[in-house]
């Protein structure tokens, strides 16, 4: 009697030992996650003991990393930092990333910790518009629309961007700066007093906007409503995005380190770092 052959495997035979890994590719990576938050090059000793693991170990990992172009090392110090293909591979990453995709898919958990009406702002032709709404059941009446452009004065989104999108293009600077000039004079011979009355004014409350790292307003857009506005930054330090949270002063929490304030900033610095941005 013929001896039975096993049979062949099939595609999926092999299924389990993919969704358990290699363990020594997660181990060599701890390696280059050190040096990604270093910030600059360590000796072997360093990035092995911050990667616990012994140098020798860590040693045989960065002769391979070297040998891929992940690592390189320093003739003249033996220090070890990220490598051209480490870099090819983060801008890769980078050029792929959409931030409003990201922010959108973050609102929903947001909004049930928050508990306020969220949106999102870019900065258009004529200045911050919305792009997007996630009412919340609290959500207040307001006459906006997708694709309005925001005031910069008496919105949080646009003292946001103005506070913060400080650009390399000069030709958006003016245009910022004279959108500025342009709105505190219409404030003005409109008697708004709940506007800045002059730059200086203007300038104070941009200042107060960066010290907090997001904007406020409170009873100027629309009677008897608060909000806020944190800015996303890419990996080039731009201002890409705004997020922001509004609603009624009877149950919006208006404090700088409220309940609303907190989460929400918090939410920009965490897609901010996702988009490449380290802050200084």
């Amino acid at each position: 009697m013929k001896a039975k052959t096993a049979p062949l495997p099939t595609p999926f035979d092999d299924a389990e030992p993919q969704r358990a890994g290699i363990q020594s590719v997660e181990v060599g990576f701890s390696l280059l996650e050190v040096l990604s938050d270093a910030g600059h090059a360590l000796m072997l000793r360093d990035l092995a003991a911050r990667a616990h693991m012994s140098a020798a170990k860590a040693h045989r990992y960065l002769v391979s990393f070297q040998r891929l172009g992940l690592v390189v090392q320093d003739a003249s110090t033996t220090r070890y930092d990220l490598g051209p293909a480490a870099l090819k591979l983060g801008l890769a990453s980078l050029s792929r990333i959409d931030g409003i995709k990201l922010a959108r898919a973050r609102l929903s958990s947001l909004m049930t910790q928050i508990g306020q009406t969220l949106a999102l702002s870019v900065w258009g032709n004529q200045g911050p518009c919305m792009v997007h709404w996630e009412e919340s059941p609290l959500a207040v009446t307001v006459n906006l629309r997708l694709g309005d452009v925001m005031p910069l004065l008496s919105s949080a989104t646009g003292l946001c961007f103005a506070a913060f999108m400080a650009t390399r293009q000069a030709a958006v600077n003016t245009r910022l700066n004279g959108l500025l000039k342009d709105e505190l004079a219409r404030g003005q011979k409109l008697g708004r007093r709940d506007l800045p009355a002059n730059m200086a004014q203007v300038t104070a409350l941009l200042d107060e906007a960066r010290q907090h790292g997001m904007a406020r307003v409170v009873n100027t857009l629309l009677p008897g409503v608060g909000g806020f506005c944190a800015p996303v930054f890419d990996a080039d330090g731009h201002m890409v995005l705004g997020m922001v949270a509004l609603g009624s002063l009877s149950n919006f929490d208006a404090d700088w380190g409220g309940k609303v304030a907190t989460p929400l900033k918090a939410a920009a610095q965490q897609l901010s770092s996702d988009l490449g941005y380290i802050a200084a």
